[in-house]
């Protein structure tokens, strides 16, 4: 997410645990693509993830590593970091699974931090650390559909069930905003007072790889930037279509989100009507 948000010219800064000679390229690589990084040490080497391409079918399978277990004093020390930046933040992205060792409420700790800061925070995670999260209240919650039903805990089958689903987060008082990414069937925004949807543009995928993150870091550079919801909204969804025409890990570049952003339309599919006086 980060590395989309500094390829649209916006500062940002990276925080994250690393550790051995993972971690070391890691950094280089963050460091590679114009962006601050505030790296925490650890004692154990930083995971790997990979995915392989089967030319024959075109499938592609991505394999997730087991992370290193991290000490309360590393963990802490990642808290500490955001602590750090408190004069100067508008928003917090809190992004991805926690490792072994952390507390499942480790992004609801986040939460209140991002509330104490008066910063708006960013969810993307799902199970208990993802609850966490919510049960303090966040700014934007992106979650795929995978991840709405395992929170709902119902299939949400149509369109009138990620409609309910999303609106009651944001009734609940659980997020500002429910940004549901769809793959193919585009996705849906929710706010307490209008619900959007877009269309999937007619593109043919390259990879899958970081289309959620560049749909995050699309959106919140769109808002950052002082832009309404509704071009946020198309900007995410540029994003998220331009990763998976990249190759691998590539991510999306501005040019080509800014190619697509002409091509998509938002549609609103519902609105509160303002109460009579």
């Amino acid at each position: 997410m980060a590395r989309v948000v500094r390829r649209f010219g916006a500062d940002v800064t990276a925080i994250y645990p690393a550790g051995g000679a993972t971690g070391q390229l890691l950094r280089t690589l963050v460091e590679r693509e114009g962006i601050e990084s505030l790296a925490i040490q650890t004692l154990e080497e930083t995971r790997q993830d990979f995915s392989v391409l089967e030319k024959e079918s075109g499938n592609q399978y991505r394999f997730v590593l087991l992370g290193p277990s991290l000490a309360e004093q590393e963990w802490r020390a990642c808290i500490d970091a955001v602590t750090s930046f408190t004069a100067r933040t508008k928003f917090l992205v809190a992004s991805g699974s926690l490792p072994p060792g952390v507390p499942e409420d480790f992004y609801g700790r986040i939460a209140r931090l991002a509330k104490d800061m008066d910063a708006r925070l960013v969810i993307d995670a799902s199970g208990p650390p993802l609850e966490a999260a919510l049960s303090e209240g966040v700014y934007l919650f992106k979650p795929s559909l995978r991840e709405l039903q395992g929170l709902i805990r119902a299939p949400l089958e149509d369109q009138a069930a990620w409609v309910d689903a999303s609106v009651s987060l944001v009734q609940a008082g659980r997020a500002d905003i429910v940004a549901l990414t769809l793959g193919e069937r585009g996705a849906l925004l929710a706010t307490r007072d209008r619900v959007l949807r877009t269309q999937a543009l007619p593109i043919k995928p390259v990879s899958t790889i970081g289309a959620g993150d560049s749909f995050v870091g699309g959106m919140v550079w769109s808002i950052a930037s002082g832009h309404g919801l509704d071009d946020a909204f198309r900007y995410g969804s540029a994003a998220g279509s331009a990763a998976v025409l990249a190759p691998g890990t590539e991510l999306c570049r501005r040019e080509e989100v800014e190619r697509l952003y002409r091509a998509v339309v938002v549609e609103t599919i519902w609105e509160k009507r303002p109460t009579a006086e």
